[in-house]
């Protein structure tokens, strides 16, 4: 498994922390993800062999907000 931290601006409450956790959980490959929208961070748990950052970042991107690793 990798761990890979993404900054992510746009989140502005627990809602869209919420938003973020279960886009990305969606994801095959996704084993956990935590998201501080105080920090603008994404922390994603997930099988790089399944689901590349790239993957992760149009999940983000597509619930509305803007990533980056």
């Amino acid at each position: 498994m990798e761990r890979t931290t993404f900054e992510v601006t746009g989140m502005s409450c627990g809602g869209c922390e919420t938003n973020v956790i279960e886009a990305v959980e969606a994801l095959e490959g996704v084993s956990s993800v935590t998201a501080d929208h105080d920090a603008d961070e994404v922390r994603v748990e997930h099988d790089e062999t399944a689901v590349d950052d790239g993957a992760i970042v149009d999940a983000i991107e597509n619930a509305g907000y803007e990533a980056a690793v």
